[in-house]
């Protein structure tokens, strides 16, 4: 197993030291059109296999589905539902993936428009790496025979920082896949913090060093933690001694310049939503530090190559993934879920039920009929005076033409960050996230032309408009939008092809979410990650996967929650290995520590 150093990048891989742009030029050049035609020639043929798969399996689904009891019945087609069905169905479980949509992925699905290729949501991929075990997306490719061809992206994320006295042209900063590059660029803009710098992100390294020398499972299965602990105990209890912490606290210890405490929080920001003082520092480890390690790397035809190909290998293992299946509500038996009941009145019957839907949507839609102790149990009212729904997000998804301007403004980083006023961060449209993916993978769009998605959090409430009025604000948010980067990007508005705007409505109606969320936040200062629910529920036969449970928001994280599910499932289907008498004593007491913080 190799490591970080703690100290100035000792141990940092082969990857991490390549040349800055060496890997981002990939679409330049006299290269440029044998690539485009040898990626976009293969990700067509995989496309065009697995519709005629999705057909396939819908209809063999159709004609059976509601004439046996499965295994597991898995509510929802997103990464954390996948991963959960792909690792059952490597067990030999029977499994169902029931998806609401035409397409699997959730937020990590793509579409496509005039020979355009867009990713729904972000197309910064971690977990796609090749060693030690934090690259859980490559992970659970693996468990159903599948693998992805990626694109390395040299400069994880570009920031453009509001102006300061210390920076009056704005805080611009770049973070190298190169661990010592970024470190020493953060320090070029803050010397006086040199030391403060090093100590925080050393920090980081313990926790992610400590998760990548242990096998991630269920947190809830004290065998395997026992197993861990015998095996790694310095990471377990490093891992201990961070649990109950927040990124903020750990930068106040060693950082007192305000500026470079506001980038932490913008560093914390871009993916959890929130200020690195809520932020768990186990989850900032993760990402801090798996982005130097792993790396950021771009799934090669977009990012909803990976559901589409977890849904295949799951169908090859003997899994089932029916779209189009509007689960209408789950069915409880004697306290216990049992099944679902579709929207079109077929029942099918489960032994164990999973939910990858909002914890909100699965008590307050899916169980409304139920009773009301299962309804809403207390664990669930613990969670709801705890957490609260994270904003949506405004979409804008454009086609541009390459032209003299443009080309020298877009050069080769795909993800930037803008932030023009630190006390609007967190403002709806405060924050502007760009995703340029096709500078990685030109098999994305036609030659000469690149797609650009700009996005920002906004709140449901905010678009709770009628006919021209909501097409109205639509346009003005656009266009404000594309204002907003012409300061960085000058002569993008000239070279707009076509756009497309979604609001917190088109999320909510495509992904079946409520009000658009993300996934959940605190509503106060978290006590670290202790409060985060795991997967099991007060409801038995019931599981939550995804975003509304441990670790939380993000592709990698919930393809991780989906790796604990499975595990948990397993145990208590008899097909794994547990102490079921310590079980209860041991989840009865998690419960009680969670609701108590």
């Amino acid at each position: 197993m190799r490591h970080f150093g703690l100290l100035r990048g000792r141990g940092v891989p082969e990857a991490s030291r390549m040349p800055r742009c060496s890997v981002a030029r990939l679409g330049c050049g006299g290269q440029c059109a044998t690539v485009r035609v040898l990626q976009r020639r293969r990700a067509r043929q995989q496309m065009d296999r697995l519709a005629v798969c999705r057909a396939a399996t819908s209809a063999a689904a159709s004609a059976d589905i509601s004439g046996k009891e499965y295994d597991a019945i898995v509510i929802g087609g997103g990464m954390g539902g996948l991963t959960t069905a792909a690792k059952l169905a490597e067990a030999g479980c029977s499994v169902i993936v029931l998806e609401k949509y035409i397409i699997p992925g959730g937020s990590a699905g793509h579409f496509e428009r005039n020979g355009f290729v867009f990713d729904v949501g972000s197309s910064m991929m971690f977990g796609l790496g090749d060693e030690g075990t934090t690259n859980l997306i490559t992970k659970a490719l693996e468990s159903v025979g599948k693998k992805l061809d990626t694109v390395p992206d040299p400069t994880q994320i570009h920031y453009h920082l509001p102006s300061s006295k210390a920076h009056p042209g704005g805080l611009e900063v770049k973070v190298w896949r190169n661990y010592e590059e970024f470190i020493l660029e953060l320090c070029s803009k803050f010397p006086h913090e040199r030391e403060g710098i090093r100590k925080f992100y050393d920090d980081c390294w313990k926790v992610f060093n400590s998760l990548n020398s242990i096998d991630l499972k269920s947190l809830e299965e004290p065998r395997y933690l026992m197993q861990q602990f015998v095996k790694q105990p310095v990471s377990c209890l490093t891992l201990a001694s961070f649990l109950g912490s927040n990124a903020g606290d750990v930068a106040r210890k060693y950082i007192r310049d305000e500026e470079l405490l506001n980038f932490i929080d913008i560093e914390c920001y871009c993916w959890s939503t929130v200020l690195a003082k809520d932020t768990p520092t186990i989850n900032a480890g993760m990402v801090f530090c798996d982005r130097h390690f792993g790396g950021i790397n771009y799934p090669v035809g977009g990012v909803g190559r990976i559901p589409e190909l977890m849904a295949e290998g799951i169908v090859e293992k003997g899994g089932h993934v029916e779209y189009k299946a509007n689960v209408k509500k789950i069915v409880v038996q004697d306290g216990q879920a049992c099944g679902v009941e579709l929207a079109d009145g077929r029942l099918l019957r489960g032994k164990k039920v999973i939910s990858n839907a909002t914890r909100w949507d699965t008590f307050e839609n899916l169980l409304k009929d139920a009773p009301e102790g299962v309804r809403m149990p207390e664990s669930e009212v613990s969670f709801r005076d705890k957490y609260k729904m994270s904003p949506s997000f405004v979409s804008i998804h454009m086609a541009i033409k390459e032209n003299d301007s443009v080309s020298r403004t877009l050069g080769t980083e795909c993800h930037h960050i803008i932030v023009e006023e630190w006390n609007e961060m967190m403002d709806p449209l405060g924050t502007l996230f760009v995703s340029i993916p096709s500078l990685l993978d030109p098999s994305l769009s036609p030659e000469g032309t690149h797609v650009f998605h700009a996005f920002s959090p906004d709140w449901m409430e905010n678009w709770d408009l009628k006919g021209d009025e909501y097409l109205q604000k639509k346009d003005e948010v656009a266009n404000a939008f594309i204002k907003r980067l012409e300061k960085v990007f000058p002569g993008l508005s000239e070279s707009i092809i076509f756009k497309e705007v979604g609001t917190p409505r088109t999320h909510r109606k495509f992904l079946n979410r409520i009000d658009g969320t993300y996934g959940p936040i605190p509503s106060r200062r978290p006590f670290g990650m202790v409060g985060m629910p795991f997967n099991t529920t007060d409801v038995p036969g019931l599981y939550c996967v995804g975003d509304s449970t441990f670790p939380g928001q993000g592709v990698n994280a919930v393809v991780f929650s989906g790796f604990g599910c499975a595990h948990r499932v397993l145990c208590d289907l008899g097909k794994e290995s547990s102490w079921p008498a310590v079980d209860s004593i041991f989840n009865a007491g998690l419960r009680a520590a969670r609701n108590a913080v």
